[in-house]
Parts: C-alpha cells; structure tokens; sequence
C-alpha cells in the first residue's frame, strides 16, 4: 500500500512539473508572438523633418531613450498624446550618453529637431525586453515633380556579363568546356591580358586571338575583382570558344517616377537586373530615350500584361543619362526640356511613417499622356525585408482596370500619389492577382 501512495506521489510530482513546463512554454510562446508582431511595426531607420513637428502613432507598448549622435546637434522635442513635454537637448559621444530624451509610443509622440542630425533610439518593449535600435535622420524637406512618362532604356555593362556556362564539340571530336570551374554565370569580365574588355564583340575577338594560349582574365564576382587563368578550345569550325554565354547591354522602357528641380530623375523603383542571371547589371553607361506606347497586353491572374513600347535609339530621342542603377532603381540627368514641360508642379514627399491606409493615386501614360488613377493602399510594411515591398496597392480605378487590368510590366515606377504628396513608386504585380501590385516608399528612392 505505502509503495502505491509513494507511486502516486511521485506520479503527481511529475504531472505538476509537466503543467508548470507547459504554462512556462505557453508564456514564452506568447511573449515570442508578441514580439514578433510588434517588430515590423516600428522601422529601424526613420526620417524626420528638420524644423517641422512630426506625429508617430505606431501605438506599441514600446518605450526608450533618444541620444544624440554628434555634440553639435540643436536640441530636439518630444510630446506625447497625455500632454508630457520632455525639453531636454539630446547630446551623445560614443563614450558616453550624458542627456537622453524618453519617448513612449504606447502613446501618440510627436518628434522635432531644428537642424540637419542623425539620432539614435534604443527601444525596449514593455521597458524591459530589449526591442530594437532605430536611426533617425533629420533631413531637408524635399520637393519634387512626379512623371509617370514612358520611358526607352538602353544600358551598357562594366565589361561582359556571363550569362551562362556550356561545352561545345571539339575539332578532335570530344566534349570539352574551357570555362567550367574557372568562370561562374554572375561574373563580369573587365580585363584580357591587362586590356580593358569593352563589349561583347571585342571580346570574342581577343579569344579568338589568343589562339588556345593562356588568357588572364579580370573579373569581378560578387563585388570582388580577382584573376583567373583559362585557355580558350578549339571547335568543329575551327574558331576558339570559352564556351560561354556573354552580354553587354540591355533595353527595355519603364515609367518615370520623378524630376528634381536641379534636373536629376529617379525611375523605376527597382533596378535592372540580368534576364538570365537575377543579378542587378553592373552600368557603365546608360541612356533615357523618349518612348511612345503602341500597344497594351491586359493583365490577368496568374498571367501579368506589358506595355509594348516604340523607341528610335538615336541622338534625337535622348533625354537623360542613367548614372546609377541601384536595387531601389535607376538615375541620373535628365533633359532640361522635360522641366520645362513638365505637366504637373512639383509636390512635397510622404515619408514612410506619413503614408496611410486608404485612397491613393497613381500616374502612368497607358493612354499617351499622364493621368492619375485611382488606386487603394492596402498594407503599408515598414520594416519589409524587400526595399521594393513596403507598399501594397489595389487599383480601383475602372478606366485604368478596363485599359491594362490592373498592374502591368511597363508601369514600374509610376508614382503614388497620396494626400498631395509623393508616397513612392510601382514596381512589381502581383502575378495571382493583376489589379495588386508592390511599390517603394519614394524615401527609399532617394538614398541615391
């Protein structure tokens, strides 16, 4: 009898241990939840306005301190929604944090800083888990003049960019593929035997000149420029191959996304990437042409539509130079004449946090001229891990619906138009349903 109670005891010990494990796991479980709920709700990088009050309402039990990343910076202030005015100067070394500003976004914050500065904040949820650090960047207000025209581009790459890597038949008769394990699809080739390679048609000479002896190739892969040795095979046509797939130049037309008044453009909202590789092309030169639309392929779902364009590739239809092409897009100058008949007058930006669920507008020239047309912003992601994602759009605009169905390949960089300010720009559809796309917060843009 006593070895049954001393079983039941020890049965009961090891049953309120398995409860005690299970409510711990459920209040971690819970506290994970939480947590990752709350952490795309407040950016890691935010932009403020120098000289104007900015309101934060991302309403997250979230709380910390502001530090000043430079001595000289002019004090900034903080309000919340309960009336606390906190009017300390914000003053920071790397050493030492002397002042801080406490802000509380379970509340309503309003955030101002007279001069140009950059901020730290070290947040914590609930005050006592560590949450994030989030930089702040005082900038100047920015005016600039949406577009929505189409544009031609035509791009040139740094050097050749391997597109593939094959094998080819030798004049002996056997199987062979100089190029495997010495180049990979990716690599750009700058240099042959010390001599700059300038383009496609230049380098197939300096192989076939080489006559089967070493070559020494500079290429740069993955940012890294390096030498490799390789020896180029002879064919069936006696011609000597690498036995790989190059280019170097690549076309195709987009929107305009904006005109700065110092004449600098941004378009696109992404950059340009290799058809075959995914890899954002490395430029060495780049060309805007004047385009005109000559054909629609309406969107569907499941089956994205295009703009067709028509672009003469000669001096007379140049209108700007592409000096960047970057992940958040293309720019460069642009043409003075397109400030001088530019439709539309130039507007403030929206930065991100400023951006609202809700009606919005697009521009875009489906039918030969810019128009704006209505669209909805759906999701508004602060922190997406794609720079090209943080907005969600749904056009409900029936002309533009009944035009192209939706979003379509072309219309990249049409800009969001939301409450008389440039919110960002169009850059992806959403292949299972045409009439959604994705853009880019236009602060994003202008990291360039």
């Amino acid at each position: 009898m006593s070895n049954l109670i001393y079983m039941s005891k020890r049965q009961e010990r090891k049953y309120r241990s398995f409860l005690w494990l299970l409510l711990v796991a459920g209040i971690a479980a819970l506290f994970f939840t939480i947590y990752v709920s709350y952490w795309d709700r407040i950016p890691s990088q935010i932009k403020i306005r120098a000289g104007v009050e900015q309101e934060f309402d991302f309403r997250v039990p979230v709380s910390g301190e502001i530090y000043r990343m430079s001595q000289e910076a002019a004090p900034v202030a903080a309000v919340s929604d309960v009336d606390e005015v906190n009017e300390k100067a914000v003053g920071m070394t790397r050493d030492e944090r002397e002042q801080s500003l406490h802000v509380d976004f379970a509340h309503t914050v309003k955030l101002k800083a007279n001069e140009i500065d950059t901020y730290q904040m070290d947040l914590k949820l609930f005050g006592v888990l560590p949450y994030k650090n989030v930089d702040i960047e005082v900038i100047q207000d920015k005016m600039l003049i949406p577009s929505g025209l189409p544009i031609g581009i035509y791009v040139k790459t740094d050097g050749v960019l391997v597109v593939g890597i094959g094998e080819f038949e030798s004049s002996e008769g056997d199987t062979i593929s100089p190029a495997r394990y010495v180049l990979q699809k990716g690599d750009y080739i700058l240099k042959s035997n010390g001599e700059a390679v300038e383009n496609k048609k230049q380098f197939i000479g300096m192989v076939e000149a080489s006559e089967g002896e070493d070559m020494v190739l500079t290429i740069r892969r993955n940012n890294e420029t390096t030498d490799v040795m390789i020896k180029a095979g002879k064919n069936k046509m006696e011609e000597w191959k690498l036995g790989i797939w190059i280019r170097d130049n690549a076309q195709g037309i987009g929107t305009m996304t904006y005109e700065g008044t110092d004449n600098t453009f941004g378009a696109l909202g992404h950059g340009i990437n290799d058809v075959d590789t995914s890899i954002l092309m490395n430029l060495e030169e780049g060309t805007l042409y004047r385009t005109e639309i000559v054909g629609i392929t309406r969107g569907a779902n499941g089956a994205p539509g295009e703009l067709t364009g028509y672009i003469e590739y000669d001096s007379d239809n140049v209108i700007g130079e592409i000096t960047e092409n970057t992940a958040e897009g293309i720019f460069g100058i642009c043409d003075e004449t397109l400030l001088t008949n530019s439709v539309y007058e130039p507007i403030p930006i929206a930065l991100k946090q400023e951006i609202e669920l809700g009606p919005a507008q697009i521009i875009c020239s489906v039918s030969g001229e810019p128009e704006f047309y209505d669209v909805e912003i759906v999701e508004v992601n602060l922190e997406h891990e794609n720079v090209n994602r943080g907005i969600v759009i749904r056009v409900v605009d029936e002309k533009l619906l009944m035009l192209t169905g939706g979003i379509i390949q072309g219309m990249s960089g049409s800009p969001i138009i939301q409450n008389g300010k440039l919110a960002g720009a169009v850059t992806h559809v959403l292949v299972n349903d045409s009439a959604k796309g994705y853009g880019i917060f236009i602060e994003e843009m202008l990291t360039h």
